[in-house]
């Protein structure tokens, strides 16, 4: 008896000797710069030490509130995401099932629909922000050349161009991403539920309502997660396609707090527009989260 609670002793600190190294990189890397954050929202200095660390409580948030700008970018990061997500799983979906298909150069398909998911954020979008130019870009040249338009279409200029630009390099870089998780899962579906069907009169589309989109909530339920929580905090596609343009109207929040933090040097105020990016994140997760355990 005493044997065994001895191998259980010597088991369970050999396990907490093995994660304990994992947990402290965590806590460094992901925990520290989020306690950092708070206190430095709930606080007042400045960066060249001049002024020592002053608890001012919730003066930043009350300000915060107060500020046009912050609710502007409230409303662009949720309209840039109620936007591109469901698009992109639309797309995904699609793509999905056409990689699920046999044919030829199936392999060749998947590596083009990967791409430019493969491709980095700034890379894609300073692409799609020569093809967007009004003066030189691909897609202006085609409108005139082929007469559908007789100017330049300033796409990136105009308040609802601009914000349909970015949603749609959005949809056009990361639906693969969508349609990598849910391939995933339609490959764990067994073809014999496929046969039943064919055999029970099922055309594709009984099929696809019946049997494959209930089997696929689970991998489309863990995409949206993923791709919702990215889409919340997008800045590289605002930042190097508009720069939040034209006036705020495609700045995230992600791109306000950098323009806070770095352009205004108000590291406090800054970080109180980050925690409040973090609850909203952390919140959008939860729900979706709620929403998979039900449908387990």
């Amino acid at each position: 008896m005493s044997r065994t609670m001895s191998l259980e002793r010597r088991t369970a600190l050999t396990g907490i000797g093995f994660v304990t190294p994992t947990v402290l990189i965590i806590a460094l890397i992901l925990i520290y710069p989020i306690i950092q954050s708070v206190v430095l929202s709930f606080g007042q200095s400045n960066i060249d030490g001049s002024q020592p660390y002053q608890f001012v409580g919730l003066k930043h948030y009350a300000a915060l509130m107060g500020d046009g700008r912050f609710w502007n970018a409230l409303g662009v990061t949720f309209t840039f995401t109620a936007l591109s997500i469901p698009l992109e799983l639309a797309l995904g979906i699609g793509l999905a099932l056409l990689m699920n298909e046999s044919f030829k150069g199936k392999g060749l398909a998947r590596l083009a629909v990967l791409f430019p998911w493969a491709l980095p954020t700034a890379l894609n979008t300073l692409i799609w922000r020569w093809m967007y130019n009004s003066d030189y870009g691909l897609f202006n040249g085609v409108a005139l050349q082929s007469g559908l338009v007789d100017r330049p279409i300033n796409f990136l200029g105009d308040d609802v161009l601009a914000m349909g630009s970015m949603v749609v390099v959005a949809v056009w870089k990361t639906s693969s991403f969508m349609a990598l998780i849910i391939l995933a899962g339609l490959q764990s579906i067994p073809r014999d539920l496929f046969e039943a069907g064919r055999m029970d009169g099922m055309t594709k589309w009984q099929e696809f309502t019946q049997i494959t989109l209930p089997l696929l909530k689970g991998p489309i339920l863990v995409a949206l997660i993923i791709r919702s929580m990215d889409a919340l905090r997008t800045f590289e596609l605002p930042f190097n396609l508009t720069d939040g343009g034209p006036v705020n109207a495609t700045e995230s929040l992600s791109l306000y707090a950098y323009k806070v933090i770095f352009d205004f040097l108000d590291f406090n105020f800054g970080a109180a527009v980050v925690v409040v990016q973090f609850l909203v994140i952390f919140a959008m997760s939860l729900i979706y989260v709620f929403a998979l355990r039900n449908k387990d």
